[in-house]
């Protein structure tokens, strides 16, 4: 049975359009347990991700081979590798965790926060000092209702801090379905991205505005999902899909309509837009400065990024595969 939902009017940031990239030829790579929701990679040149049935598989650079190393028991999402090898997992609903990629044994690191479960846990991120950051997009569903927090369009969301001695910390809240974070290149800040709000931001870790938040790219056309930090610095979104004009005049209205869209069956429910879409963003400016948008039958929903090996390699929640497109 489906959880309630409380929604409220909420109006969605304009859209401002980005620069055509054009589109790439893609290249398609399965995955065993399917949908794979990020991809990061390792020491070695190692594609790492997790699977819809809770699988963290390991693929060789050429995306060949996978290997099943570890199952959390519930549903991976954003991904990163620690300082020490371990790979740092965000789960739904079993909150963060730590896969030691020799033995395949899960540790639970982080599976409360305020005395309350941690049931959304988006994408993590390690700075130089040990410190880890994680994105939690709502405290109110897991994954797999996450229709209902956009449907809702609340600022349930946050970023965490969690330092190496185990003191825990919100550092913001208030977000609207916080999800991808990572690292700027020379570790000033970390870049996150609210799917729902359309934007992404900076919190910056030194200099006169740490401890702060400003927005570094807003009015995204897209829903910005995963991130990560590219080899010139550059700030790579993957764009799971195009804002929809529909979906922003149900937020403005009544929320009433809004429940009874949620209490519909799935398969009638709106469905996002099939497109595979990237961009890269300059750290400093927030100005688009590369990108790829495509459609591909078999392909779409991209929902994690990665540069390895003069590859772009994509994660999706609307396919079972990786997917390649040459840098």
């Amino acid at each position: 049975m489906k959880p309630s939902i409380d929604p409220v009017r909420w109006h969605a940031p304009p859209v401002q359009d980005l620069p055509e990239f054009g589109a790439a030829e893609l290249t398609l790579v399965p995955v065993p347990g399917g949908e794979p929701e990020d991809v990061v990679v390792d020491a070695e040149g190692n594609l790492w991700t997790g699977a819809l049935d809770g699988g963290i598989v390991r693929l060789r650079p050429d995306g060949s081979s996978p290997e099943l190393i570890a199952n959390t028991g519930g549903r991976p999402l954003g991904l990163t590798f620690a300082r020490d090898g371990r790979l740092l997992v965000c789960d739904s609903p079993r909150g963060l965790l730590a896969v030691d990629t020799t033995t395949g044994t899960v540790e639970t690191l982080v599976h409360s926060v305020g005395g309350r479960p941690l049931i959304f846990c988006s994408n993590v991120t390690e700075t130089a000092d040990g410190t880890v950051y994680f994105t939690e997009s709502t405290t109110a569903f897991t994954v797999g209702n996450y229709l209902g927090a956009i449907l809702e369009a609340r600022g349930r969301g946050a970023l965490h801090r969690l330092e190496p001695h185990g003191r825990l910390t919100t550092v913001v809240d208030g977000l609207y379905f916080a999800n991808g974070v990572t690292p700027t290149a020379d570790g000033s800040a970390l870049v996150f991205a609210e799917t729902q709000g359309r934007r992404l931001s900076k919190y910056w870790l030194t200099g006169p505005d740490a401890g702060n938040v400003t927005p570094l790219a807003v009015n995204l056309p897209a829903m910005p999902d995963n991130l990560s930090t590219g080899a010139d610095g550059r700030i790579w979104c993957a764009m799971v899909t195009p804002a929809n004009p529909l979906a922003d005049r149900l937020a403005a209205g009544p929320p009433l309509l809004r429940k009874l869209v949620w209490r519909l069956p799935s398969r009638v429910q709106p469905k996002p837009e099939a497109v595979v879409w990237v961009v890269a963003f300059d750290p400093d400016t927030g100005a688009a400065v590369a990108g790829m948008r495509t459609t591909h039958p078999d392909f779409s929903m991209v929902t994690g990024v990665a540069e390895a090996g003069g590859r772009l390699w994509m994660g999706s929640i609307g396919s079972p595969n990786l997917g390649w497109i040459t840098l």
